[in-house]
């Protein structure tokens, strides 16, 4: 088969807009801390994206990717055939079978593990020491993402069984969500949780994040058919439509619960959508797709508040809506599921299917949950025992921001000085002081 030109070229625009979610991401996230900590948590998601690519070519793609059909661990974890990626770059020119190079594949999913490293940090905004944080990206996505991957989607033990997972609900949300899970536990709540008002500082930079993450999730989800073919049209239309019903869900129980639909809810919403459709985006009809955005929307709208009644500090609802919403993706296709693509796969109740596949789809959440919240909670204890994971109580209070990377992101005693901007009128004296 040679390498189809339309093809490649989709799968190079697919893997930008997916490289995209990240800093886009930084936007959602950073709009919703409080303004002392906004950069802390934006460079955390550009940590993950240095680090991650670093890993990746190095050695991730060939745990996640490669056979070692020798050895007893290949259910488990993939051979070392292309460390560097020197063995791609080698056949740079040749198909891998899907119609493009194996180096466009490889990007791709690099920037798949990238995203599911800075999901997890929204459950330790405002606390969590940088150069920890970029420590345990590293071992993170070496002991927990790779391996996962290579269960789900290379020749691990999950595919061999045939489970279901399109784009990754398995692999990134339950993955990322188990694992906030975990290292908010670890590294324990915020000076002043419950006990003060934290407020997102910026709704405007959580829509525009929420933007940038819609638009680049029609790259995640259409872009992993690898292909240009009605499967991919299936699964762009899903994901938009599902999308859409859960944001407009997430509002309804907004406004029924508290009153006021919000700008934070309809984002919120939408990422629930999306990430509740990703695992079954390319399996399920657009009827399904809607029945599993709306259950994504009303459930995840409730679900953000179990950290007040468990006691947990996930500051940014990664559990609430990454593993509940993902869960609820991936336990659908044993009831939804119309179009399997393997042999061993089979159709879900709705369509005749018996319980085999319902009973894969459960066994994926709680095998990828539990393996990434353990590592993950030993991970986080062995580095903050080591190295420290939490910055100090002084200066989480003044603000990570400041204190860490000697930056602020709004410079408004500039602004107030030239009394254009000053909150008391344009030709008031500025104040002395300003507390960014």
């Amino acid at each position: 088969m040679k390498i189809d030109g339309g093809t490649t070229a989709w799968m190079i625009v697919a893997t930008a807009m997916v490289l995209l979610m990240t800093p886009g991401l930084a936007f959602f996230y950073g709009g919703m801390t409080r303004a002392k900590s906004v950069l802390n948590m934006m460079m955390m998601s550009f940590g993950a994206i240095i680090t991650v690519s670093i890993t990746w070519m190095l050695f991730g793609h060939s745990l996640a990717f490669t056979d070692n059909p020798s050895s007893a661990l290949n259910n488990f974890v993939g051979g070392f055939d292309a460390l560097g990626l020197q063995s791609l770059v080698d056949t740079a020119t040749k198909d891998d079978g899907t119609g493009m190079p194996s180096l466009i594949f490889s990007a791709f999913q690099m920037t798949f593990a990238i995203i599911t490293v800075a999901l997890i940090s929204g459950a330790i905004a405002d606390r969590a020491k940088f150069g920890a944080w970029i420590l345990f990206t590293v071992v993170w996505a070496t002991v927990v993402y790779f391996p996962v991957a290579h269960w789900v989607w290379g020749t691990g033990w999950l595919n061999t069984m045939g489970i279901e997972d399109f784009a990754g609900g398995t692999v990134v949300h339950i993955n990322a969500g188990a694992a906030a899970l975990a290292l908010a536990l670890v590294i324990g709540k915020r000076q002043g949780w419950r006990k003060e008002p934290m407020r997102p500082h910026n709704l405007t930079l959580v829509l525009l994040g929420a933007g940038l993450l819609w638009f680049g999730w029609f790259g995640f989800n259409a872009g992993s058919e690898l292909a240009v073919d009605g499967t991919a049209a299936l699964a762009f239309l899903n994901t938009q439509v599902a999308t859409a019903v859960a944001a407009g869900a997430w509002l309804v129980v907004e406004k029924l619960r508290d009153g006021h639909a919000t700008s934070l809810g309809v984002a919120s919403g939408a990422v629930a959508g999306l990430v509740a459709i990703t695992p079954a985006c390319g399996f399920v009809d657009p009827w399904a797709a809607m029945l599993i955005g709306l259950l994504a929307g009303a459930i995840c709208a409730f679900a953000v508040g179990l950290k007040y009644k468990l006691g947990y500090d996930d500051s940014l609802d990664v559990v609430g809506v990454h593993l509940v919403g993902g869960v609820i993706g991936a336990v659908s296709l044993g009831f939804l599921a119309a179009y399997p693509f393997l042999d061993q796969q089979s159709e879900g109740l709705f369509y005749g299917g018996g319980f085999g596949q319902l009973g894969l789809q459960v066994l994926g959440p709680i095998a990828v949950g539990g393996y990434s919240f353990v590592l993950t909670w030993i991970i986080g204890k062995i580095i903050d025992k080591t190295v420290g994971f939490r910055v100090p109580a002084e200066n989480e209070v003044t603000g990570i921001d400041v204190t860490t990377h000697a930056e602020t992101g709004y410079d408004l005693g500039t602004v107030y000085a030239s009394g254009v901007a000053s909150p008391n009128g344009p030709t008031a004296p500025a104040p002395k002081k300003v507390d960014a």
